[in-house]
């Protein structure tokens, strides 16, 4: 069944990085968890490899109704689970693997109703979950100063606060509620964009989504969720697409992995506790020529993977791993 499966023609996109991920944890073996189900590129690529199987896990009502046309072929290897990355540990226990594939999905951008794209025109929403408030809530009742630490935390926007007057200052004209007009009011902000940049409201609309999603909040708490959930002998493979995530996954493992040095030389040592993960590799593993060739977005992707030891879950501070914050909106 998974050899019919996989043959389809009609089937979605491989996902970026799946072969290397698939290399730097064979044998593929047990039972996975693809915490970032999306278009099932990662979930049919573990059960066509070997997994006995897979719990596909994601927020988004959508990547469900995607899978309805081949879900069945894998019979009872394959398990839909609607749910987010800080609670996988209630999902399943003692996973011989777990692989999280952060950012936004190519069939979120693609509908512009869903809100998520600076290049279509739509309602301003950017919910992974579709429930709970939407980008246009938090552009239309932020305060100024709530506005321009999102675009400036969640975005590395150096010009968050002129956005964010000019924001105010618009929506006390009219209410913000599409795409293309708040796309609008940032790019007249901004110098024009040179050949080869990217567009001016990049950094503001992925600062809007990652607050309206929690996406920092939920990578955090899913971290600490999948070294709770993996059995001793375990793998977690975890793929970022910009620094800020990649940071948190890199000091996480690491400090996990027992690796971190002492922040302060004159501080006294501390007894540090077991290492719950052994790194595969300090360095990242990042997309080669050929498949950039075959998907210019796997050019910012990185992947690190670390094993699962024996010893007891722990707790991680939020800071610690350079995991920004904001105060709620008010």
């Amino acid at each position: 069944m998974a050899a019919a499966a996989s043959s389809d023609t009609s089937a979605p996109h491989i996902p970026v990085l799946l072969p290397a991920i698939l290399r730097a944890v064979a044998p593929v073996t047990g039972v996975w968890l693809d915490g970032t189900f999306g278009a099932g590129g990662y979930t049919r690529g573990f059960l066509d490899a070997g997994a006995a199987q897979v719990i596909a896990v994601d927020r988004d009502p959508l990547a469900f109704e995607m899978a309805a046309g081949w879900a069945a072929d894998y019979g009872d290897r394959l398990v839909q689970q609607r749910g987010v990355f800080s609670k996988l540990d209630t999902y399943a226990q003692s996973l011989d693997g777990i692989v999280l594939d952060l950012g936004v999905s190519s069939m979120q951008l693609d509908q512009a109703e869903r809100g998520f794209s600076f290049m279509r025109d739509g309602p301003l929403d950017m919910r992974m979950s579709q429930d709970g408030p939407s980008a246009a809530d938090i552009v239309n009742e932020a305060d100024e100063a709530t506005l321009a630490n999102i675009l400036f935390q969640y975005g590395e926007e150096r010009a968050s606060r002129r956005i964010a007057k000019a924001i105010l200052r618009e929506r006390a004209q009219d209410p913000i509620t599409t795409t293309l007009r708040l796309a609008g009011i940032i790019e007249g902000c901004l110098p024009r964009a040179k050949p080869g940049q990217s567009h001016p409201a990049t950094r503001s609309f992925q600062a809007l989504r990652i607050a309206v999603n929690n996406e920092y909040g939920e990578l955090f708490q899913g971290l600490m969720a999948a070294e709770r959930a993996l059995k001793p002998g375990g793998q977690l493979a975890v793929v970022t697409f910009h620094s800020v995530e990649d940071r948190m996954v890199k000091r996480f493992l690491t400090a996990r992995a027992g690796a971190g040095g002492n922040a302060n030389r004159y501080a006294p040592q501390q007894e540090k506790a077991p290492p719950a993960f052994t790194l595969k590799s300090r360095k990242a593993i990042a997309a080669d020529a050929e498949e950039i060739a075959r998907n210019p977005r796997a050019r910012s992707a990185k992947l690190r993977v670390a094993t699962r030891t024996e010893a007891p879950a722990g707790e991680i501070d939020a800071k610690s791993i350079g995991m920004p914050v904001v105060k709620e909106v008010s």
